[in-house]
């Protein structure tokens, strides 16, 4: 199927990480930058069976939020992946004052073209970024192509669950920034298409819903004046009303969040 695009590249992104829109999200999100935080990222560890055996690719890895916690909690060794070099550097120097470099090494690429060898991890990670990627098709090749035979993809993401208006498309994906979103059976064909057995998917819109709701409180409320006071009030207005419009749409089911695991 032919899909829908806004024209974002992979420098548009990096543009919004590399300034205000990385450090909004922070503020919003915490440094893991993904729905549901810590929860979240042990829930999808014990999915992908992370253990201290794992070799694993964080796919768009960003501040290393979570690679810290995973080399933390569970022993393995980590690898970052992410196009941005504010995330890159951050990351790195966050995880070099953790005393984690040992454990996790970070490589500034594009994860259409990934910089290592076929069958090099035992699990292939994501955490609500493979939105931002411009070919999901090509992103789940490249991340099967570099799973070792017997790995484990597992990843989150936000997701198209619903009609809309072309209006309403363009206003909630150039708000974020979003070439476009996939579905949850979208991304299941794409996994099984690339020689990936899918295991589980999961939607998890209801949380979602929720979510988007608690960040929008958390700018009306927490941060309004944070926000203004260093990038102001037409910057404030912007974000209020975009979070306002992915509230509205993730409420109506429109957009949502799902998980999702394969073997390869």
């Amino acid at each position: 199927m032919t899909r829908k695009k806004l024209d974002v590249t992979v420098g548009s992104v990096s543009e919004v990480y590399d300034g205000a829109g990385g450090i909004l999200w922070e503020m919003l999100m915490g440094e893991q930058i993904h729905v549901g935080s810590e929860d979240e990222t042990d829930i999808l560890a014990r999915k992908a069976g992370v253990g201290a055996a794992s070799h694993v690719l964080d796919v768009c890895s960003a501040l290393g939020g979570p690679a810290r916690q995973l080399v933390r909690k569970y022993g393995c060794r980590v690898t970052g992946l992410d196009a941005t070099r504010r995330m890159d550097e951050e990351a790195r120097r966050r995880t070099e004052e953790a005393g984690l470099s040992d454990k996790i090494d970070y490589r500034l690429g594009n994860a259409l073209d990934m910089p290592f060898k076929a069958g090099t991890f035992d699990v292939v990670w994501g955490q609500d970024a493979w939105c931002y990627i411009t070919d999901k098709e090509r992103l789940i090749e490249e991340c099967a192509r570099v799973l070792k035979p017997g790995g484990t993809l597992a990843f989150t993401d936000w997701l198209e669950t619903g009609p809309m208006t072309d209006d309403e498309w363009t206003a909630l994906h150039a708000f974020m920034v979003f070439p476009y979103m996939e579905t949850l059976e979208g991304y299941a064909a794409l996994a099984e298409a690339a020689g990936l057995t899918v295991v589980e998917k999961e939607d998890l819109s209801p949380d979602f819903a929720r979510s988007i709701q608690g960040y929008l409180d958390m700018v009306k409320h927490d941060f309004r004046q944070a926000i203004i006071d260093n990038y102001g009030k037409e910057m404030y207005d912007a974000v209020e009303e975009g979070i306002t419009l992915w509230r509205d749409a993730s409420a109506a089911g429109k957009v949502g969040r799902g998980r999702l695991i394969a073997r390869k």
